[in-house]
């Protein structure tokens, strides 16, 4: 029978995530020859070629992918088991560490702690502000526990790694100066401000969300300024420098602006959160996930 492995089947996959040696090695605080070693080890106890030479760089072999197919159900599994030996030993304590983008901490994820911290204390709960790429890279790893990120930015539903659930639909407000002449007109669309400077950063998701919910409303949204971060944004469009769409998470919150929203467009985000798989049945994981579930419920 086949000797498996499964520290060195972690290697494998950081490996096929990572792309090189020495991402990898970084990745698992480990040496760029240990990682190397390892594989070499793995293939051996294998009996198949695992890694080729690609000019200086090296790719997983078909065979190292047919591996990594089974050592995925393999993973899962002992993610379960782990779940269930927590569960055993010790009942509804545990620590869940969450990585979530930034407008979802303040908005989701505190009052959910909030809330724990009254329904079962003895679940710490330890947050970590990151972008979804990031995120994923730590959920993968094991550096946190569930991930938020918004739904277009994570893995797709069938990446065998993640069980993701939708924690929340968002709907994008469309935030105007105070002293706007649509400020407070009986309804608003958002071709209604097709000729107006529009406030969104250059690049990245907010700058494609922006341009897409533009562009179906028919019009293509000249850009004025740039910006990523919302205090910059909210903060030119109080000065009547522009209008800007904003994540209704972010709205509730804003001051100094006429925010308004958009029933004929309904321009909509989606909020996920992603557990590994496997340890959905973790008690402590579950609490966590049902506290997010219930917060992000309340919200209008």
């Amino acid at each position: 029978m086949t000797e498996w492995d499964i520290k060195k089947l972690r290697i494998l996959r950081t490996l096929a995530e990572q792309g090189t040696v020495t991402a990898t090695a970084e990745a698992l605080h480990m040496t760029p020859s240990a990682v190397s070693q390892q594989l070499t080890n793995l293939a051996r106890l294998l009996g198949v070629p695992l890694l080729e030479a690609q000019g200086r760089r090296v790719r997983l072999t078909d065979a190292a992918h047919l591996v990594l197919r089974h050592a995925e159900a393999v993973f899962a599994q002992l993610e379960r088991a782990d779940a269930e030996l927590a569960a055993y030993l010790t009942g509804e304590a545990g620590e869940v560490r969450i990585g979530a983008f930034s407008t979802a901490v303040p908005v989701l994820v505190v009052p959910a702690v909030a809330a724990l911290r009254l329904s079962h204390p003895a679940v710490e709960v330890r947050v970590r502000e990151t972008e979804a790429a990031e995120s994923y890279e730590l959920l993968s790893a094991g550096g946190v526990d569930l991930a938020l990120s918004l739904a277009a930015h994570a893995p797709t539903a069938r990446d065998p790694r993640f069980t993701r659930t939708t924690l929340l639909e968002d709907p994008l407000d469309v935030a105007l100066p105070p002293d706007h002449p649509l400020a407070g007109a009986a309804e608003l669309r958002l071709v209604d401000l097709s000729g107006d400077p529009w406030i969104y950063g250059g690049s990245g998701p907010w700058s494609e969300i922006t341009r897409t919910a533009c562009e179906a409303a028919g019009f293509v949204p000249e850009q004025a300024h740039s910006a990523s971060g919302w205090t910059a944004i909210l903060a030119m469009v109080e000065a009547g420098m522009g209008v800007a769409l904003v994540p209704r998470m972010v709205a509730s919150r804003a001051a100094g602006v006429a925010v308004r929203g958009l029933p004929h467009d309904r321009p909509t985000r989606h909020v996920i959160a992603a557990l590994r798989r496997g340890s959905e049945s973790a008690p402590a994981v579950a609490h966590v996930l049902a506290a997010l579930r219930s917060v992000a419920a309340a919200r209008p």
